[in-house]
Formats: structure tokens, sequence, C-alpha cells
């Protein structure tokens, strides 16, 4: 299934800085919910082993896609499905279902774009995960932490919610060491607005050198350089390719 801003501040030598957004919207598992269903039949609960339709609807265990994993509460908190958990239905006033099909495919799994939102998984923007295998995402989760500074050395940039923070390796448009970007709309600019393009493209602007902590520690071929507050070491070194 397919998060705010804060405002940057553009350095004296800057051509370009970003408005990095703060607070993706996570839901228990990154996700949203389903709307409530009605209640089976009397002698079906929503329980753990209780069998689903793939309309979401309690049906008897001669028949059914997924099962009931778990019951959490609305939003279920960290820990409160299972892992391999492939989807996560509302059930009742603050009670979701953690559900898992019986067969393939598991939208679940990692990258698959369901369920919980875990190491490996796809997200946009605003924090929602996407299948990897559909266009449209930023970029792909290596970890999922408290806070931007427990991410891994590796990550390269950070979606967050006022609970956790999704640290983003390469993949998707996060930029890494080589990448080739087009150049933004104006000196200030959105993140969405800062695209990565193929380095050979005639769109491309400039090639990435190193991340930095500060402007003063970019290579010294580094022309121009992009500011993002979301991004570990929020100094991103440039050498323009095109004026």
């Amino acid at each position: 299934m397919d998060t705010l801003a804060k405002q940057v501040v553009v350095g004296v030598s800057v051509a370009v800085a970003l408005v990095a957004l703060a607070g993706a919207v996570i839901a228990g598992a990154g996700k949203s919910f389903r709307h409530e269903r009605a209640p089976g039949p009397a002698a079906l609960r929503w329980s753990p082993g209780a069998c689903v339709t793939g309309d979401f609807a309690l049906t008897a265990c001669n028949g059914g896609v997924s099962e009931v994993v778990a019951i959490a509460p609305d939003p279920p908190g960290p820990g409160d499905c299972p892992e391999d958990t492939d989807d996560v239905l509302r059930v009742g006033p603050g009670r979701t279902a953690c559900v898992r099909n019986f067969l393939d495919p598991h939208p679940g799994a990692p990258g698959g774009g369901g369920g919980l939102l875990r190491v490996g998984d796809c997200v946009t923007l605003d924090g929602r995960e996407r299948p990897c295998a559909r266009p449209g995402w930023y970029g792909r989760a290596v970890a999922i932490t408290p806070d931007a500074a427990a991410c891994p050395e590796d990550t390269l940039d950070t979606l967050g919610s006022g609970s956790r923070t999704i640290c983003l390796g390469p993949g998707g448009q996060v930029l890494d060491r080589g990448a080739c970007v087009a150049r933004p709309p104006s000196r200030v600019a959105d993140r969405s607005d800062v695209t990565r393009v193929a380095c050979g493209s005639a769109r491309a602007w400039a090639r990435v050198l190193s991340f930095e902590t500060a402007a003063a520690n970019c290579p010294a071929r580094s022309e121009r350089y992009l500011r993002s507050a979301s991004a570990p070491r929020p100094v991103t070194c440039l050498d323009v390719l095109s004026q």
C-alpha cells in the first residue's frame, strides 16, 4: 500500500537546498488500515486461528485465503504483530487482526508492499510502504530505529515520525556517491524536486562526490552542495557537470 516540512538553510555558496520532510505516517506497521467490517456469523470470532476470505471477512476454516495469527491494539505497536504478517485489519474498536496468507504471494515479505514495515521494504516520501517492484518509491529501509541517531553508519537518508525513524540505504531516489541529479527548479526545493537521473542523460546537472557534516569538508572540486536536515551527514557535495 501506498509522510511535513522542516525548513533548512541555504549555505553561502549553495545553489540549492532541500526542504526535508520530517514525519512519516507510520501507523503501527507503516500502513493504512482497512475499514472495519461487520462481524461474521455468530460462531466465528476474530481470534488467532480464525480464517479470512479474500474480501477480509471471517469464514469457516474449510475455506478462506488467510489466517488470523494475532489480535493487536489499534493501531498495533512494535512487536504486536508477528514478523510474517501479510495484512493488518481493523476488526472492532481498539482491535486489529494480524493476518497471514496460507499461500504465496506473501505481501508481508520484505519488499512485497504489505504487512509490517521492515528492513528491505521500499517506502514513498510520505513513509508509506510500496512494493519494490512498482515504480514511485523513494528509498529502501536498511533499519527502523527509535531516532535518526540510532541508524546504521551506512544510512544515506531518513524518514521519521515522532516515535520511529526509517533509515534508508541505496536505491530509488536516495542519493549515493557517484549518483547524478537534474538541476532543481530553485535554490530552495522540496526533497521530491531533487531528481536522480542517469549520469549519461542530458538532464544530468551534477554528480554526488561525498556526504559531509559541513560544507567546509567538501572536496576541493565540489562547486555546489545540497543540504538536507534529514540526512545523517546533511551536506551532499556536488561536482557540477553542466551550467
